[in-house]
């Protein structure tokens, strides 16, 4: 082989790995993810480690009543508008949900959706702390996790009910950043604190196989939002590594973070196990202070937890965090979706 050509095959072969691991940064898990997808994962690769959004989470019921309250305390909207689709006892309020995360899309704000997803071996409606609050026998899992048995098709078809909704959200060309089975390392919810190859791990395979690729459900980042780290007697929260159903699964990984418990170990720990991929505070109850984001600068988003904005936080704190120069609000996150063409 001429030496002009060794050389320029040496250089090719030398970089190929290199342009492929740029490439392969922003990559979805659901390589037929939309654009909409893309962008919005690729703009929280950017702003990892130089900004954080704002969020904030409020009741399907009413679905502005706590974004607006950040408005009337900061001046400014969250960039991240969130809801549940919990049953409130006999109610559905899947339709509005979708209603208002089209209209909220439209508006520039980011969505992220979550389901406090009732106990299958029961029927609605459901008691949140009897049945969602519950404990699921290790019988009653195994038939959860088995393909073919009553329990699994009686979850397929409860979820397969939220996968229309989310399929109306595909439709209108709206990303969810989409958090199912959260606070999974944790011994409150039917789904918490089930560990190995056959627990929490595999119900959350299965269900973004059926979402991915029976429904198509390709508007879908996919957040894996444990708890923050806690060893209170009978309210634990044990370690991240032990629930993560691993990287081809999971698009950016979360912490629900309540009574200002923002452990730097903890922090770290996530970091370790999210391997480069973004990390958030999926839900908070108070926020952070700035000397805390400055030695904890990963985080990509915060989402205050509904009424804890009134209950556990003081004006000045949210003045003070959603000032930052660092902190993005809904303006200044519109700026940057509409360079991107996201929701277009």
């Amino acid at each position: 082989m001429p030496a002009k050509r060794f050389l320029t095959f040496v250089f090719v072969t030398v970089m190929l790995p290199a342009t492929w691991a740029v490439a392969q940064k922003y990559t979805p898990v659901n390589l037929g993810a939309s654009d909409g997808v893309k962008k919005t994962l690729k703009l929280l690769y950017d702003i990892k480690g130089k900004y954080i959004l704002s969020g904030q989470q409020n009741y399907n019921s009413d679905p502005d009543i706590f974004s607006d309250s950040a408005k009337a305390i900061t001046g400014k909207y969250p960039a991240i508008w969130g809801s549940d689709f919990i049953n409130w006892g006999d109610k559905d309020l899947g339709p509005k949900i979708v209603e208002e995360a089209i209209e909220k899309s439209k508006e520039g704000y980011l969505i992220t959706l979550m389901w406090h997803e009732g106990k299958p071996t029961d029927n609605p409606p459901y008691e949140f702390s009897k049945n969602v609050i519950a404990k699921m026998s290790d019988e009653d899992w195994n038939q959860l996790v088995t393909p073919g048995t009553d329990l699994n098709k009686k979850w397929l078809a409860q979820i397969d009910v939220i996968a229309g909704y989310l399929k109306q959200l595909r439709d209108a060309g709206v990303t969810v950043l989409w958090r199912p089975y959260h606070e999974m390392n944790g011994v409150w919810f039917w789904w918490g604190n089930k560990k190995g190859a056959n627990g929490i791990t595999r119900l959350w395979k299965m269900m973004y196989d059926r979402y991915t690729n029976y429904h198509h459900l390709n508007n879908l980042l996919w957040v894996w939002g444990a708890n923050g780290l806690r060893d209170i007697p009978f309210d634990e929260a044990y370690e991240y590594k032990d629930y993560y159903p691993g990287p081809e699964y999971v698009d950016i990984l979360g912490a629900d973070v309540y009574h200002f418990d923002y452990e730097q170990k903890d922090y770290n720990a996530l970091l370790q196990v999210a391997n480069g991929k973004p990390i958030a505070l999926t839900e908070t109850g108070e926020l952070p202070k700035p000397e805390i984001l400055g030695v904890q600068p990963q985080w990509t988003w915060f989402m205050v937890w509904t009424s804890w904005l009134w209950t556990d936080n003081t004006h000045d704190r949210v003045r003070q965090v959603y000032n930052m120069p660092r902190t993005l609000s809904h303006d200044e996150l519109k700026g940057k979706l509409d360079s991107l063409k996201i929701n277009k």
